[in-house]
């Protein structure tokens, strides 16, 4: 029998979770995704030092004080790492936006322009990037504005059903329902060891999505993210995109476990229809005590993570 990780493929697009190109390669995912805390631990590496080193050079070239080259050098590192990993996958690389920008709608369009041009000075379409922003009010609003010029997004940090049904309202590309952080929630707050799979509290807020997504007809794409185990992963075999740690990579890989598809278009329960306006939409997400949480914690979480490559960037600009 194939190994757990080709059974996956089969139902499921496989997206690698990492900044690592050792891991990317070999895995053979068709995307990869990246997020600050992944970028900040791999530009740590010497394998990765020259990356560093040109964004740095560049930074120098393009500020006109330091701020600005701080701005710029994180800008193409970024980039850097993109248009590495893109040489080996034959899909789309996310780069997120600054999580800071979180609940500033247009400066993360401006952003979001600013990347997207790094990338087609490089010789790289844009039909080969997702732009990486979270799921607040603001945020979704970027995307929709960035989809109608043909920007493709993807909404990360996204906890709840009413996120999920405004990006799918907005129109954006791709959505990131962390599966793993609603379940530390839970965990935490009811004080469980763990779930079985097919109660895992993450597992089943995205099969509460997929399931309204397919019946209403949306074109948006749903990618599992944030698995804390490969029975999360069994568990969501079917859903569009899943994005797995190059770990529960490596498990999945070395496992000969039947998967078996669970999710299935043509298998879904009725779900009635909502919409939100903004006020609605944040009383509701004021309303999930979880989604509201763990959002905010996600945002300040990469935002740290952000300052902590800044400082390294000051570091060498400086030297």
């Amino acid at each position: 029998m194939s190994s757990s990780l080709e059974q996956l493929k089969q139902f499921t697009t496989v997206v690698a979770d990492t900044g690592d190109f050792q891991s990317i390669k070999e895995f053979k995912p068709q995307d990869a995704t990246t997020n600050p805390s992944l970028l900040y631990s791999a530009s740590q590496l010497p394998a990765y030092s020259h990356l560093v080193d040109d964004a740095v050079k560049y930074g120098k070239e393009k500020g006109k004080d330091v701020d600005e080259q701080v701005n710029k050098t994180m800008d193409k590192l970024a980039v850097n790492f993109g248009i590495e990993i893109l040489k080996i996958i034959p899909g789309r690389v996310s780069t997120e936006i600054d999580a800071r920008l979180s609940f500033d709608t247009d400066a993360t369009i401006k952003k979001a322009h600013e990347i997207i041009q790094l990338y087609k000075d490089a010789g790289i379409d844009k039909e080969r990037i997702l732009i990486k922003i979270a799921s607040t009010w603001e945020g979704i609003q970027a995307a929709k504005a960035l989809e109608k010029e043909g920007i493709h997004c993807n909404l990360t940090l996204l906890f709840s059903l009413p996120q999920a049904i405004l990006c799918a309202e907005a129109g954006v590309t791709l959505i990131s329902p962390f599966v793993g952080r609603i379940t530390d929630f839970y965990k935490a707050r009811d004080k469980k060891d763990g779930y079985a799979a097919a109660e895992d509290p993450g597992v089943k807020s995205v099969q509460s999505i997929y399931n309204y997504y397919k019946q209403h007809g949306y074109k948006t794409i749903i990618m599992g993210a944030s698995f804390r185990n490969v029975g999360q992963i069994q568990e969501l075999a079917g859903c569009d995109f899943l994005t797995i740690s190059p770990n529960l990579l490596e498990e999945l890989h070395k496992s000969k476990n039947e998967v078996v598809k669970k999710l299935d278009p043509s298998n879904v329960k009725e779900s009635p229809k909502q919409s939100f306006d903004e006020k609605s939409f944040r009383w509701a997400l004021n309303d999930d005590e979880m989604a509201e949480v763990k959002l905010s914690e996600g945002i300040r979480k990469f935002a740290a993570d952000i300052v902590k490559l800044e400082s390294e960037i000051r570091k060498k600009l400086s030297a």
